[in-house]
């Protein structure tokens, strides 16, 4: 019987490097490829806090034409605000929020917490935030609470508009 014939030291080498500059390689493009992700992952946030901080300054001028630019406009749309409890399009969103809130106001203010979560898929986003709310009345009343937001966006073009969203104020112990 005969035993095969041993490589050479050399062959065994080459062989060897080959399989380690595959591993490399592998290994390579899987950290460009999360670092990668990383990186879109914080240029949207960014993109999205941004879209936040001007949304909530718009809403801030006590003037809903303001906030128009950031909402889709077709029927049928629902938005949940803090009151009454839906509006069904951009046009009744509107013209609710100016009779709810704005009419008796004098001043109004609502700003974005540092907790802001978004996830995309494609021309979709959503996000969550927390948010707080104060605002004061023409009789000089002021009243502030903290608000959950929710934000279903879309993007159309080189934007992105809301096409639902929600508002909610958390109940209170015992109500």
């Amino acid at each position: 019987m005969t035993l095969p014939a041993a490589q050479p030291f050399s062959a065994r080498m080459h062989r060897l490097r080959w399989v380690l500059y595959v591993v490399l390689a592998l290994v390579g493009g899987s950290l460009t490829f999360v670092g990668a992700h990383a990186q879109q992952k914080a240029t949207e946030e960014a993109t999205f806090r941004k879209l936040l901080d001007s949304y909530c300054a718009a809403w801030s001028s006590g003037n809903p034409d303001n906030a128009a630019k950031f909402y889709a406009r077709e029927d049928g749309l629902v938005f949940y605000d803090l009151a009454p409890f839906s509006y069904h399009s951009w046009k009744e969103y509107r013209v609710g929020v100016q009779k709810q809130f704005f009419d008796n106001a004098t001043a109004a203010k609502l700003t974005a917490g540092k907790d802001l979560k978004v996830t995309r898929r494609g021309n979709i986003a959503w996000m969550t935030v927390p948010m707080h709310i104060s605002m004061t009345t023409k009789d000089g009343k002021t009243s502030e609470a903290d608000v959950r937001y929710t934000g279903i966006w879309e993007r159309r073009g080189a934007g992105w508009l809301l096409v639902h969203e929600h508002l909610s104020v958390p109940m209170s112990p015992g109500e």
